[in-house]
């Protein structure tokens, strides 16, 4: 499948992307960017040089994915969500040797006007709930939500609602089954695995 570039679309000499891309309105790929197979970038989105996107990654309207920020396979960034990558940005203070590295892992969603301050990992099939700010590690398959972000629940890959507790009681693990995919997860103490 070939990739879509509309015609408003910037993409750098140097940019990676793989087949199947859609590049829509607006968007802005720099040079140094590695970008896998059948990703899409939806109106104005800007994605920086030092940035590695994954395959099947969904980046919505007015989202700009800044240099030392990676998406594993599979991410969906919601509308207008932000990345950062200095944590004590100064306009008088050049800081760009301090860019802290942020990871998506895969399958992770990133909520509509979500915030991952830089520096952090938000895990695999996490989810991220619009309006979010999050400062700290997301476990795998986490959902957090608010400001700052505080786990509430645990979500499937399928992106339901697990009906688990936070942490499961010690020599007490807990399971639970996706209600759509018939998935079955286990909660040892705050770690959920896929079984």
């Amino acid at each position: 499948m070939a990739t879509t570039i509309h015609p408003t679309a910037i993409v750098d000499d140097g940019a990676v992307l793989g087949d199947g891309c859609r590049v829509w309105h607006w968007v802005h790929i720099s040079g140094g960017a590695r970008i896998g197979a059948g990703c899409s970038f939806g109106q104005g989105v800007f994605v920086g040089n030092d940035v590695a996107i994954g395959s099947n990654v969904k980046i919505q309207n007015n989202v700009s994915v800044y240099d030392a920020v990676t998406l594993e396979d599979d991410v969906f960034c919601g509308p207008s969500m932000v990345f950062t990558n200095v944590y004590n940005p100064r306009a008088a203070v050049v800081r760009k040797n301090e860019y802290r590295r942020t990871l998506v892992r895969q399958g992770a969603t990133l909520g509509a006007t979500s915030t991952i301050v830089c520096g952090i990992t938000v895990g695999r099939h996490a989810f991220v709930g619009a309006g979010a700010v999050v400062q700290k590690d997301v476990p795998d398959f986490a959902l957090v939500v608010g400001v700052p972000a505080r786990q509430i629940g645990w979500m499937s890959r399928f992106g339901e609602r697990l009906e688990l507790p936070l942490q499961a009681t010690l020599g007490q693990p807990a399971e639970a089954a996706c209600p759509n995919s018939n998935d079955r997860y286990r909660l040892d103490g705050r770690v959920l695995s896929l079984i």
